[in-house]
């Protein structure tokens, strides 16, 4: 086992990016399907991003589905550590590198034969080195994955062109309750709070607080489109909270809770615009239509304790 890195906070920031840094060192979790790697099949060997520790070979690496890397085995057992992690309530097993302790993601027992494991791994925390001459993508006689061509297998891709899953990012005041409601409609596959729509980069959730960072507490949602619309899930938007009131919802007063859509595409501009229209004739309103409809930008997922929180305390607001 190689000596372990320690270092400082400080001298982290300097090494990795910030998106890095925020997986490794403060265990957050990239949004699905957004990693550099989720995607990726060249052949070769994942390494830790921090302090180059080998941790995956590619031909452990297939398509799980949800959106991350995910693996079926490591490179060597030693090179990786486990720890019970139970920030959802429910028990996960951590995976974090043995040797400078980054934050790397979770194992879970759904995966594929022959190890039944899947290693669910954030891109941020891998640096990928090609297969060269001197380093085989699998050592000989070692148990292997399952095999993967250089891109997804023909019945993933099929499905997922079937599926085209979709996102969209709303913004309807405190994000908690907002996450909660929009988490339990049908076709949703997946929720993430964060923060949008402002000027600040890598904005902290104290700094959004201040309403000096022009963001927006947002939620981003990857929905099946075949399951569920994307001008349903607008329609649904409008009907949980009250999108006549500027700049708050309720008790909840700032620019940062603001109602906002920001749309992914012309296909959504156009159906966000179509509903807000029919919103306005509609002759329901109290008061003038305040939602701002802009275009997404970048999304900064807020920090761990603000991801599922209604689960996690079962309420909405503080």
């Amino acid at each position: 086992m190689p000596k372990k890195v320690k270092r400082t906070d400080a001298e982290w920031k300097e090494i990795l990016s910030p998106g890095a840094f925020r997986v490794m060192r403060q265990g957050r979790t990239e949004r699905p399907f957004s990693g550099e790697y989720n995607d990726f099949w060249e052949e070769g060997r994942y390494a830790c991003a921090g302090c180059g520790t080998p941790l995956f070979r590619s031909d452990a690496k297939y398509d799980h589905g949800t959106g991350w890397p995910s693996f079926t085995m490591p490179v060597d057992e030693k090179n990786l550590v486990y720890k019970d992690d139970f920030s959802l309530i429910v028990k996960r097993i951590e995976v974090r590198c043995a040797v400078c302790g980054a934050h790397l993601g979770h194992v879970f027992d759904d995966g594929p034969a022959p190890t039944f494991l899947h290693y669910c791994i954030n891109s941020a925390a891998l640096a990928f080195e090609p297969a060269g001459k001197d380093e085989p993508v699998s050592k000989p006689g070692a148990a292997k994955g399952p095999a993967r061509p250089p891109k997804r297998c023909k019945a993933v891709a099929a499905a997922k062109e079937v599926a085209a899953i979709e996102t969209a990012t709303f913004a309807a005041g405190c994000f908690w309750g907002v996450e909660h409601k929009l988490g339990r409609i049908p076709g949703v596959l997946t929720t993430v709070v964060g923060y949008t729509g402002g000027r600040t980069p890598d904005p902290t959730y104290e700094g959004v607080c201040t309403g000096k960072t022009g963001h927006a507490e947002s939620v981003q949602v990857v929905f099946d489109p075949a399951r569920v619309g994307y001008e349903e899930l607008v329609r649904r938007f409008f009907g949980l909270h009250d999108p006549t009131q500027v700049n708050r919802q309720g008790p909840d007063v700032g620019t940062q809770y603001r109602s906002a859509i920001f749309y992914h595409g012309e296909k959504q501009r156009e159906t966000a615009e179509k509903v807000m229209a029919e919103l306005r004739a509609s002759g329901k309103l109290a008061a003038p239509l305040a939602t701002e409809l802009a275009e997404a930008g970048v999304f900064f997922p807020a920090e761990d304790y603000h991801q599922k929180y209604f689960e996690k305390h079962g309420v909405v607001c503080s």
